[in-house]
């Protein structure tokens, strides 16, 4: 499976908030980093937003399954 890029960035969250990602991330397992690229996603799909995969991504994923 091909590696996807990632793109690093500063992201400014207020106290309050960061607390109640770094709880939220605890109760999953997840790191705070994990916690925010899964709500960042879930949003995005929500939201109808994420790009269309293409076929042969779509095929790989079904051949893991």
């Amino acid at each position: 499976m091909a590696k996807k890029a990632t793109k690093s960035f500063i992201l400014r969250v207020d106290s309050d908030t960061m607390d109640a990602i770094e709880k939220w991330a605890a109760d999953e397992f997840r790191s705070t980093n994990g916690q925010l690229q899964w709500i960042i996603t879930e949003a995005l799909r929500k939201a109808h937003r994420l790009p269309k995969k293409k076929k042969s991504e779509t095929d790989n994923e079904e051949e893991q399954l």
